[in-house]
């Protein structure tokens, strides 16, 4: 690539939200930026979720991963992990993805803090619980897939 041309820190931080209106469903394919409950508020009925099979990107089990290995729903850090934190709950040295509980500035950091703590060498980044309200999903979501079993190396991606 000659050229990279940085745009800043994205607003949402997590990638789109992706709908499959098909066979008279909308269904939630990836939770993203735009949180399920306010296209659920806009169609007045809930979302169906996406059963089994891969057919919007983002979907594969593991994705979205750092380095190093993450251990979700933490409340205190191991020796020598990094810290991923939410609204103060770990205990020890971490980044936050919000000290206030802001789902909009967790979403927006997550990336940069993930990135962040991958730097520092550790082989495993603690990370305290995120509540599933509003973009929480799409947070988890990417979490989970980053903590997932990776493929190994060579083998076709799940």
């Amino acid at each position: 690539v000659d050229t990279v041309l940085d745009g800043g820190p994205c607003r949402v931080g997590v990638e789109s939200t992706v709908v499959a209106c098909l066979d008279g469903t909308i269904a939630l394919l990836r939770p993203g930026g735009v949180a399920s409950e306010a296209i659920e508020a806009v169609l007045g009925r809930p979302l169906d979720r996406a059963g089994p099979g891969i057919v919007a990107p983002g979907q594969l089990a593991s994705h979205y991963a750092p380095r190093a290995r993450l251990r979700l729903g933490a409340t205190r850090l191991r020796e020598g992990e990094a810290g991923l934190d939410f609204a103060g709950q770990l205990e020890g040295s971490s980044l936050d993805l919000s000290p206030s509980g802001d789902m909009a500035e967790a979403a927006a950091n997550l990336f940069r803090h993930l990135r962040a703590l991958d730097a520092t060498g550790a082989t495993s980044i603690a990370v305290a619980p995120v509540p599933e309200r509003d973009l929480g999903a799409a947070i988890n979501d990417r979490l989970g897939r980053a903590a997932a079993p990776r493929p190994h190396e060579g083998s076709p991606a799940e």
